[in-house]
C-alpha cells in the first residue's frame, strides 16, 4: 500500500462503497496505487459480511455444452494442424491439441523465418463476444499491448520461430492473432484479417444444474492465490469469479456432487473455519446487545487507520473481522459520549478518535521468489555512439574593457589623496552602482557613483553601531539634502563623461566623525525603491583587507565567455532559487550552441548550487510556485536539447539530476498552503514548526525534504531529539546552517506524545508534496509522476490530478510496483533485477518524442540510482557469496552503466564478457576464471576511460568557475571524484574489487607476474605516471612505484625497479627495455601489497623476484653498498655506430639486402625466404636503403628544407630539446626526386607488389608522407634520449625503410623463443592480439592473449591469460613503411621499438567483442592458432640458432611472419 495515502485515501473510503480488505490489500487505495488490488473484492457494511455478486443473474443457469467449430480443432483427443503461406520464404504452422490432463489447451505456433523480431500480436474470445479478452496464462516475456492486446516474442531456433500459447480458462473459447516482424516493420495477416483458432472443447453432456454462489467466491479465491494473489481490473476480477463457476460445472459435469464439492473446498487451510465465522458475521448486525448507529463508510475509515496504524499488517479474514468489530466499537463509544455522527466525521479527518491498536510486529520475509521475470533481449540493442564536437573559444588574451562605473572608480581613486578602506560595485539589473570609502586628509569620506539613467536621491542614515538608522548631524549633509526622521535624503548630481552617449550620476559624503561605523542607505529613482536584493545597502567605515583570489587562468579546456557570464550573474542568481532557474534557462541557448563545453559548464555550475557550494537564498522572499514555475521553465528547456541533440544526452541527464522536477501552477504554491493544514490539524502553530514555516514562506529549498525526513524520524523513534539531529547532519544540515535561512529555524521541535499519529499521517504527505517540487529523481514521486494520480482529500494534495504518461508499455506499472515493493529488501538481487527490466522498457520511450518526456527521463534517473543503492545496501549479501552470485550482480551494474552513459560499446562487450564468463562457471569449462580475469581487467580499463573522459570535460571548468566564485578549494579539487561517485560506477569498481582476488586464486595467478626477474635494492619512489620521469636521471638506485604505465616509455637512469598495478604486455617495449637494462620490472595485482610498499616512499628495499612473486623486505642504508650488483654500478657499455653511405640506389629488391645497404630487420626477413616450412609465409618486400634520406636532403629540390633543418639542429645540439618536434614538421616538408619516384616504382612492380602511384596521384603522396614519417621518427623524443643515455652519436645513426604489402590480419603475434619471464628456454611464450600488430607493440591500454608451449610438446599451447585489450586495428590492403635503423639491433642497445612504422593507410580503431571470437569460445581453433604460431617460432629458431623475437599475423588460419630479430 502506497505511503502517501493521507485524507485523499479517507475520502475514497467514505465515497466509496466498496472497499478491497483482503490478505495485503486492507482497505485498498486505487487502482493506480503503486500495490496490487485484491481480485476478489468484498465489502463490510456494518457487522454484515456482504460478497459480492456477478452483475449477471446466475440462479438456476444451465451449463454451457462446449461443441466444436471446424476450423483447426475438431478432435479434443487428437492434435490437429494446419500450414499457411504467408509470403515466398515465410510459413505458418499452428498445432490445437490437449495435454493429457485436460486441464488446458495448448496451441503450438511455428513461423519458418530467419528474423529476429518476430512477436505474435493476439488476444481471445469467450462466447458471444467480438472483443478480445486478454488471458492470464501468457508466454515468457508478453506484454501487454494498450490493454487491448497481448503481444508475445516467438523463440527463435535454427531456421524456425515457436511460441507455445497454454489457455487454462474454459470459457475461452478461441484464439485469434496477427504476426509482426518487428525487424522489418510488416504485419502477416490471414487475407487481411486476423488468424482464428477455435479451442477443443471438453466433450461432457450434463442435466441443467447450478452452483451455489459461495462455491463459486471460495472457488474464485482459490484461483486468485493459486496465481500469486495478482493485481486484477475489475473486468478480470469478472473474468475470473465466471471462470471459478465454469470449473465447478465441469467437476459437477464428471459426477461430483454439490456436497462433494463444498466439502473439498471448504476442507483446505482452514477455509471452512473462516467461512462459518463470515457467515456468521453476515447473520447478526448487533454488538453487545445494541444496535449499531454507525455508517458503514465511517466503520471502513476507522479500520483503515487501525491497520495503518499496526503497521499495515497482512491479516487473516478472522483477524478482518475483528478489525472491523474494534473500529465499530470505538466509533460507537464516541456517539456514547455524546458525539455527533458529524463530529465523528470530523474527528477521523483529523486522526483524533483514540484507538488501543498497537504496532504490529512483522518480520519481513525476503524470499528469493519473488522475481521478475526478465525478457531476452540483443544486448547491441543497447548500443550508442557519438561524437560530439565542442565548439572551441578562441580564448584572447585582449584587456577586458571596463564599464563606465569601473573607469569612474578608476580615475577616482587616482584622485584620492590617501588610503581606500572600502570599495564595492554593485549590480543594478544591467546598470552599477559604486561605493567607496577613503581617508583624504585624515578624514572618513564615502563616494558614490552610478549610471542609473532616471535622477537619483539617496535615503541614508549614519549607525554607531552595525546596522541601525541614525538621522545625520546638518553639518555633514551636502547641499541639497533635505533632513528627515532618522535620515536624510540627498541628490546625486549628473557628470557628463568625455567622449561618451551615457552619464555618470555621483554624490560625496564627508562623514569626518570617527565614531559613525557605516552607512545604511537606500535609492530612490523613477518613483521606485532600489535596494540590495531586498536588503538596505550598507557601507562600513572601516579598512575591509582585500580578498587574496586565486586565479583563474586562462579558460583552456572551457567555455570561457559562458563561464564568466555565469560568474558576473551569481550576485543576482543568489537571491533565491527562481532566479537561479531562471538565469540557467536564460543562458540554454548559448550553453547548447558551445557543445559539450557548455553544457559542462551550466553543470559544474548548477552542482555547485546542488553540494551546497553556492548561496541559495539571500534576502528575498519568494513564493514556492515561483520556484517550482522556474524550475519547471529550465527542465522544459533541458528535454528540448535532449530531444534535439542526442550528442549531449549523458550529460544533460547529469544537469537534471540536481535540478528538481519543478511545476506550473499549484505544485509550488501547495507547499505554502499545506504547512498550515499541518500547524492547524495537529495544534503545533508555535516553535521550531513557525519558524519552520516563515523559512517555507521566504524560500523553500531541498533543504526542506531533509527537515520533513527528520522530523518523522524524531517523532517514530519516540521524540528522541538525537535522532533529529542525526538525520539533518547526515545529509548536510548542521545548526549553523539552520541559523543561516534568511528565516532563521532557532528552535528543536517539541511535541505532545497524542500528536503522534496526525503529525507522522500530515508530515509524510506533506514529503510527498515537497518531494514533487524538488526531488524529481526521488523514486517514488518520478514513479507517481509517470503513472499519474488524483487527489481530492482535504487539506493535502487538494484537487491536484496528474494524468499517467501515454504509451507506457503493457506491464510496466506491475514492473513498477514490484520495484516499490521490494525497494527496502536486505537480499537485493531480485529488486536489481526489477530496477533493471524497468529500466530497458523504459529505454525505447527517452529515443521518442513526447511532451511529458522529462517525467520519464526523472524515473530513468531515480530508477539508476535506486540501483547504486541496492548495490551498496548488497555488500552485506556478498560477504560469503559464491564467484557466480557476484559476477551476476556485477553484469546488473554493467547492464546499469550502458543504459545511463553514451559511447557505452567498450561497457557493452565488458557486459557480453560477463555473461560468456557466467557460462563458462555454469558449464564446468576450466577456463573460466582466467576469462572472467581478462573481463574484469577490461571492465577497470573502461572505468577508467570513463572517469578520464569526465575529469577532460568537466575539471577544467570546476577550476575556472570554482576560482571565479570562490568555491571551497576542497570541493574543486575533488568535483569529478565525487560526480564520478554518485553513479554506479564506484559501485561497480567495489564489485570488482571483491571479485579481483577469488578470480586470482581460483586460476592460481597469485598477486604479481613478473616481467624482468632481477633482483633490486633501491629507494622507494611513488610517481603517478612513469612517462612523466622516463627522462630524469636519479642518483642513487631506485624502486619506482609507477601508478600508471603505458608501454611505451624508457627506464629512466638510476631505476633498478618498476612496480606498478598497469597492465602493460610482457613483450611491450618498456617490457624489454627493463629487461635488456637488467631493471625489475613487475605488475603487482593485489592493492594491499602495493600500499604497503609504497608506505616505504623513501626507504631502502631489498626485490627479490620469481617467475611468479615478488619477495621484499627493508634494508638500512649502510647495507646499500654491499648488497649492490655489479650490473648497477658498472657504466654504461661504449656502443659507436658506423656512418652509412648512400649507395646511389633509391630502391632495392629483397635479393639485394646486405649490412651496408639495410638493418637488421630487412636483411633477417629476406633470409627466411624459402627455408622456413611452406605453411609460414614471409611477404614480399623491397627497401629505401641507407644514405637515400640523406641524399634527398641534399637534392636541389629541397635546399631551403635543408638549411632549416640545419638551424634547428643546431639548437638541438645547443641543449633545446624543446626543438625536436619542429625537427620532425620539417622532415616532412621534404620533395621526392623524381628518380626516386622511377626506381621504388620499378622494384615494387617487379617484386609482384601494387604500385601506389597506379590508384592516381593522391595515394602515391599518401606513400611518401609516411615514409618521410619514418625518417622523421629519428627525433623521436623517446629514441633521441634513448641515444643520448648510452651515448650513441645521433648524427651517425642512419634509417632504412623497408616496405612491405600489410597483411589485413585477423590476429597479430609476438613471439620470444625463450621465456622472458622465467629466462627458461625450454619454452615458447608468445602474446597474441586481434587486428594488427601495433596494440601489442605500441601505448595501447590492456593486455593480449598470452601463452607459454614446450618445444617438446608444440602441439600443447598453455594459456596464460586471455585478452582485456579494448581496441583492436584494421586495414584495408595497402602498403607499410617499417624502420630498419643501424642502431635497432646492437649488442647491448635495444634500438627496437624506438622508431616508427607507418601504414599508408590509417588504421580503423574497432572495439572489441571476445564473446563471439573463436580464439576465445572455440578451444579447438584456439589450440590450432596457437600451436601454429608455436612451431613457426621453434622452426625460425631451429633456423638462426639462437632465441628469437619474432613478429608475425593470422590471416584465415595462415600464420605470416613479417620480421625476426635476435631476442634481447
Amino acid at each position: 500500500m502506497s505511503s502517501t495515502i493521507g485524507n485523499n485515501l479517507l475520502h475514497q473510503s467514505r465515497s466509496n462503497s466498496s472497499t478491497c480488505i483482503w490478505g495485503n490489500a486492507f482497505l485498498q487505495p486505487q487502482a493506480n496505487s503503486l500495490i496490487h488490488r485484491a481480485p476478489i473484492s468484498t465489502e463490510f457494511r456494518g457487522r454484515r459480511l456482504t460478497l459480492r455478486k456477478n452483475k449477471l443473474q446466475m440462479g438456476k443457469q444451465s451449463i454451457i455444452l462446449r461443441s466444436t467449430k471446424a476450423v483447426l480443432a475438431a478432435d479434443p483427443s487428437s492434435v490437429q494442424m494446419e500450414k499457411f503461406s504467408l509470403d515466398e520464404k515465410v510459413e505458418l504452422q499452428v498445432d490445437v491439441g490437449i495435454p493429457a490432463s485436460g486441464s488446458a489447451s495448448v496451441v503450438n505456433i511455428q513461423v519458418t523465418s530467419s528474423s529476429d523480431g518476430l512477436l505474435l500480436h493476439w488476444g481471445a474470445l469467450k462466447k458471444q463476444q467480438d472483443k478480445w479478452t486478454l488471458p492470464q496464462r501468457r508466454p515468457v516475456g508478453t506484454m501487454v499491448y494498450k490493454n487491448k492486446a497481448l503481444r508475445s516474442p516467438f523463440v527463435k531456433s535454427g531456421a524456425n520461430a515457436a511460441l507455445r500459447i497454454e489457455i487454462d480458462d474454459p470459457a475461452i473459447e478461441a484464439l485469434q492473432f496477427l504476426i509482426y516482424d518487428e525487424s522489418q516493420n510488416k504485419w502477416y495477416k490471414y487475407n487481411g484479417g486476423n488468424f482464428h483458432v477455435n479451442l477443443p472443447k471438453a466433450d461432457f453432456t450434463t442435466p441443467n444444474i447450478s452452483v451455489p454462489e459461495d462455491l463459486v467466491q471460495i472457488q474464485a479465491y482459490l484461483r486468485w492465490e493459486r496465481k500469486g494473489k495478482q493485481s486484477y481490473t475489475p473486468e478480470q476480477e469478472k473474468e475470473e469469479y465466471e471462470a471459478a463457476r465454469m470449473e465447478l460445472l465441469e467437476e459437477v459435469a464428471r459426477g461430483t456432487s454439490i456436497q462433494d464439492l463444498r466439502t473439498k473446498l471448504t476442507s483446505k487451510d482452514g477455509i471452512s473455519e473462516s467461512k462459518e465465522q463470515l457467515v456468521s458475521a453476515s447473520k447478526s448486525n448487533v454488538a453487545d446487545g445494541k444496535k449499531s448507529n454507525i455508517p458503514d463508510d465511517l466503520v471502513q475509515t476507522q479500520a483503515y487507520l487501525r491497520w495503518e496504524k499496526a503497521g499495515k499488517p497482512n491479516y487473516s479474514p478472522e483477524q478482518q473481522l475483528k478489525e472491523f468489530e474494534e473500529a465499530r466499537k470505538e466509533l460507537q463509544d464516541e456517539l456514547d459520549k455524546g458525539s455527533s455522527l458529524e463530529d465523528i466525521r470530523k474527528k477521523i479527518t483529523k486522526g483524533e478518535i483514540q484507538t488501543k491498536v498497537s504496532k504490529h510486529v512483522t518480520k519481513k520475509s525476503f524470499s528469493t521468489v519473488d522475481r521478475i521475470q526478465r525478457k531476452k533481449r540483443d544486448l547491441m540493442s543497447l548500443l550508442t555512439k557519438f561524437e560530439p564536437k565542442s565548439v572551441e573559444e578562441n580564448i584572447s588574451p585582449e584587456p577586458e574593457v571596463l564599464s563606465a562605473i569601473q573607469q569612474f572608480s578608476l580615475d577616482k581613486e587616482a584622485q584620492i589623496d590617501g588610503p581606500i578602506m572600502n570599495k564595492k560595485i554593485y549590480k543594478l539589473g544591467d546598470k552599477e552602482l559604486l561605493v567607496l570609502v577613503a581617508k583624504p586628509s585624515g578624514k572618513i569620506k564615502v563616494y558614490l557613483a552610478t549610471d542609473l539613467p532616471d535622477p537619483v536621491v539617496l535615503h541614508w542614515a549614519l549607525s554607531k553601531h552595525a546596522g541601525e538608522w541614525t538621522a545625520p548631524p546638518s553639518t555633514l549633509l551636502p547641499s541639497d539634502s533635505v533632513s528627515l526622521d532618522k535620515a536624510a535624503e540627498t541628490k546625486f548630481t549628473i557628470n557628463s563623461v568625455d567622449n561618451q552617449p551615457y552619464k555618470i550620476q555621483s554624490l560625496e559624503i564627508t562623514v569626518g566623525d570617527e565614531s559613525f561605523v557605516g552607512m545604511p542607505f537606500v535609492l530612490v529613482s523613477g518613483g521606485n525603491w532600489i535596494k540590495d536584493s531586498g536588503s538596505d545597502f550598507y557601507v562600513e567605515f572601516k579598512t575591509v583587507p582585500a580578498k587574496v583570489q586565486k586565479d583563474a587562468g586562462d579558460g583552456k579546456g572551457t567555455s570561457k565567455s559562458l563561464l564568466d557570464k555565469i560568474a558576473e550573474l551569481e550576485s543576482e542568481a543568489q537571491k533565491s532559487f527562481m532566479h537561479r532557474f531562471n538565469i540557467a534557462a536564460d543562458l540554454m541557448d548559448q550553453a547548447t550552441n558551445a557543445g559539450e563545453l557548455g553544457l559542462a559548464a551550466i553543470l559544474v555550475w548548477m552542482r555547485f548550487m546542488a553540494t551546497r557550494q553556492l548561496i541559495w537564498n539571500k534576502n528575498y522572499n519568494v513564493k514556492p510556485r515561483e520556484i517550482s514555475k522556474a524550475q519547471d521553465r529550465l527542465t522544459d528547456l533541458l528535454q528540448n536539447v535532449y530531444k534535439s541533440c542526442p550528442q549531449y544526452r549523458e550529460i544533460l541527464r547529469m544537469i537534471m539530476s540536481t535540478v528538481g522536477r519543478g511545476g506550473e501552477g499549484d505544485v509550488g504554491q501547495r507547499i505554502r498552503d499545506e504547512i498550515l493544514v499541518i500547524q492547524r490539524n495537529n495544534d503545533c502553530k508555535g516553535g521550531m514548526m513557525e519558524e519552520w514555516h516563515q523559512k517555507l514562506h521566504n524560500n523553500t529549498s531541498p533543504d526542506d525534504v531533509v527537515i520533513c525526513q527528520a522530523l518523522m524520524d524524531y517523532i517514530k523513534n519516540g521524540f528522541d531529539i538525537s535522532v533529529y539531529w542525526k538525520t539533518l547532519n547526515d545529509n548536510g544540515i548542521t545548526k549553523e546552517r539552520l541559523l543561516s535561512y534568511d528565516r532563521a529555524i532557532h528552535s528543536e521541535p517539541h511535541f505532545r506524545p497524542d500528536q503522534r499519529d496526525g503529525l507522522l499521517r500530515d508530515l509524510g504527505n506533506y514529503m510527498r508534496t515537497l518531494k514533487a517540487v524538488h526531488s524529481g529523481a526521488d523514486l517514488e514521486s518520478a514513479i507517481t509522476n509517470c503513472l499519474g494520480y488524483r487527489a481530492e482529500g482535504q487539506g493535502f494534495m487538494v484537487g491536484v490530478q496528474i494524468n499517467p504518461v501515454s504509451g507506457l508499455p503493457g506491464g510496466f506499472p506491475e514492473l513498477l510496483r514490484f520495484v516499490m515493493e521490494h525497494i527496502e529488501d536486505r537480499n537485493v538481487e531480485a529488486l536489481l533485477e526489477g530496477l533493471l527490466e524497468a529500466r530497458q522498457e523504459l529505454r525505447p520511450l527517452l529515443s521518442q518524442p513526447s511532451n511529458r518526456l522529462k517525467d520519464l527521463l526523472f524515473l530513468d534517473i531515480a530508477l539508476d540510482s535506486a540501483v547504486r543503492t541496492a548495490v551498496e545496501r548488497g555488500y552485506e549479501e556478498l560477504s560469503n557469496a559464491s564467484p557466480e552470485k557476484i559476477m551476476h550482480f556485477i553484469s546488473l551494474v554493467v547492464e546499469n552503466l550502458t543504459l545511463s552513459v553514451d559511447n557505452n560499446e567498450d561497457l557493452l562487450y565488458c557486459l557480453k564478457g560477463w555473461n560468456l564468463a557466467q557460462n563458462m562457471l555454469k558449464s564446468r569449462d576450466d577456463q573460466w576464471a582466467l576469462f572472467a580475469k581478462s573481463v574484469l581487467d577490461r571492465t577497470r580499463l573502461s572505468l577508467a576511460n570513463k572517469a578520464e573522459s569526465y575529469h577532460q570535460l568537466l575539471q577544467p571548468s570546476a577550476e575556472y568557475l570554482g576560482t571565479r566564485l570562490g568555491v571551497d578549494q576542497w570541493a574543486v579539487n575533488i568535483f569529478t571524484e565525487e560526480i564520478i561517485r554518485a553513479g554506479s560506477a564506484a559501485s561497480l569498481s567495489s564489485l570488482l574489487n571483491r571479485l579481483d582476488p577469488i578470480l586470482r586464486q581460483t586460476a592460481h595467478l597469485g598477486s604479481w607476474q613478473v616481467i624482468s626477474p632481477v633482483e633490486a635494492v633501491g629507494y622507494v619512489v611513488v610517481v603517478d605516471q612513469l612517462l612523466s620521469v622516463q627522462n630524469k636521471s636519479y642518483s642513487r638506485p631506485t624502486i619506482l612505484v609507477a601508478k600508471s604505465v603505458k608501454g611505451e616509455e624508457e627506464i629512466p637512469d638510476g631505476a633498478v625497479a618498476v612496480l606498478t598495478p598497469d597492465m602493460p604486455d610482457v613483450l611491450s617495449h618498456v617490457s624489454v627495455r627493463a629487461r635488456n637494462c637488467k631493471v625489475c620490472f613487475a605488475t603487482c595485482f593485489d592493492s594491499n601489497i602495493l600500499a604497503d610498499i609504497e608506505a616505504h616512499e623513501g626507504k631502502l628495499l631489498h626485490l627479490k623476484p620469481t617467475s611468479a612473486d615478488v619477495v621484499y623486505s627493508e634494508m638500512k642504508d649502510d647495507e646499500l653498498v654491499s648488497s649492490t650488483s655489479p650490473n648497477e654500478v658498472s657504466s654504461a657499455p661504449s656502443l659507436t655506430l658506423e656512418r652509412k653511405q648512400f649507395s646511389g640506389r633509391y630502391a632495392i629488391s629483397s635479393e639485394e639486402f646486405t649490412s651496408k645497404l639495410v638493418g637488421a630487420k630487412s636483411r633477417n626477413i629476406a633470409h627466411l625466404k624459402g627455408k622456413v616450412p611452406s605453411w609460414v609465409n614471409i611477404p614480399t618486400s623491397v627497401a629505401l636503403p641507407f644514405g637515400v634520406f640523406e641524399a634527398v636532403l641534399s637534392d636541389d629540390l629541397n635546399q631551403v628544407v635543408a638549411e632549416k633543418l640545419q638551424v634547428l639542429k643546431r639548437k638541438l645540439d645547443e641543449g633545446d630539446f624543446s626543438i625536436l618536434g619542429e625537427i620532425r614538421n620539417t622532415v616532412l616538408e621534404l620533395s621526392a626526386p623524381p628518380q626516386l619516384i622511377k626506381e621504388l616504382k620499378e622494384k615494387m612492380q617487379s617484386s609482384g607488389m601494387p604500385w601506389p602511384g597506379d590508384e592516381g596521384a593522391e595515394r602515391w603522396e599518401q606513400a611518401w608522407m609516411a615514409i618521410k614519417k619514418v625518417w622523421a621518427s629519428k627525433w623521436n623524443e623517446r629514441a633521441y634520449f634513448s641515444t643520448r643515455k648510452v651515448k650513441l652519436d645521433h648524427d651517425y645513426l642512419c634509417m632504412a625503410v623497408l616496405v612491405q604489402e600489410i597483411v589485413n590480419a585477423d590476429y597479430a603475434f609476438v613471439i620470444h623463443t625463450t621465456n622472458p619471464s622465467s629466462e627458461d628456454s625450454s619454452e615458447i611464450y608468445a602474446e597474441v592480439v586481434k587486428g594488427l600488430g601495433e596494440t601489442l607493440v605500441g601505448a595501447y591500454p590492456g593486455r593480449a592473449l598470452s601463452f607459454i608451449c614446450k618445444k617438446n610438446d608444440l602441439s600443447s599451447p598453455k594459456v596464460l591469460g586471455y585478452p582485456s585489450k579494448p581496441i583492436g586495428l584494421f586495414i584495408r590492403r595497402s602498403i607499410i613503411f617499417r624502420s630498419d635503423s643501424n642502431g635497432e639491433d646492437l649488442e647491448g642497445y635495444a634500438g627496437a621499438g624506438l622508431y616508427d612504422s607507418v601504414p599508408m593507410d590509417e588504421e580503423d580503431k574497432v572495439v572489441l567483442d571476445y564473446s563471439s571470437d573463436p580464439l576465445m569460445v572455440d578451444s579447438k581453433f584456439r589450440h590450432s592458432i596457437l600451436s601454429s604460431i608455436a612451431r613457426a617460432g621453434s622452426a625460425i629458431e631451429e633456423l638462426y640458432g639462437s632465441p628469437q623475437d619474432i613478429e608475425g599475423v593470422v590471416k584465415d588460419g595462415k600464420i605470416y611472419v613479417v620480421q625476426t630479430r635476435p631476442q634481447m
